[in-house]
C-alpha cells in the first residue's frame, strides 16, 4: 500500500466506497497543491523557467514504469544534475502523500 492509498483510507472496502475523482478534478487538485507548496516558483506547466516545465518532466518519464515513485522521491529529497546544472532542493514542507499526488499530477502533463 503506497502513501496515496494510506491517505484515501487504507482498506480496499473503504477505497471502493469513495468516488474516484474525474481527470478534471485531479487536474484542479494537482494545480492547487502545486500552488500551495510553491512548486510554481521554479516550474511552469509548459515552459522552462528555473526548472523544467511539467510538460517536459512528463515527457521524459512517460515510459518509465517507476516514474511515480521516482518523482515522489525527487520532490521530497531533491536531486542534482537531472536537468543540467539546476538543483532541485528537497521539499520538507511536502508530505509523502502530497509528493505522490504531485508526482502523478506532473506526469499527467
Amino acid at each position: 500500500m503506497g502513501p496515496v492509498d494510506m491517505l484515501v483510507g487504507g482498506s480496499a472496502a473503504a477505497q471502493a466506497a469513495r468516488p474516484v475523482p474525474t481527470e478534471q478534478q485531479q487536474q484542479v487538485q494537482g494545480l492547487k497543491l502545486a500552488q500551495e507548496r510553491s512548486c510554481l516558483r521554479c516550474h511552469d506547466p509548459v515552459r522552462h523557467y528555473v526548472g523544467p516545465s511539467f510538460k517536459d518532466i512528463g515527457k521524459r518519464y512517460r515510459n518509465d514504469p517507476a516514474a511515480d515513485e521516482r518523482l515522489t522521491g525527487k520532490i521530497q529529497h531533491g536531486s542534482v544534475g537531472q536537468w543540467g546544472r539546476v538543483i532541485m532542493p528537497r521539499q520538507p514542507q511536502v508530505s509523502p502523500v502530497e509528493a505522490a499526488l504531485l508526482a502523478r499530477w506532473v506526469l499527467s502533463h
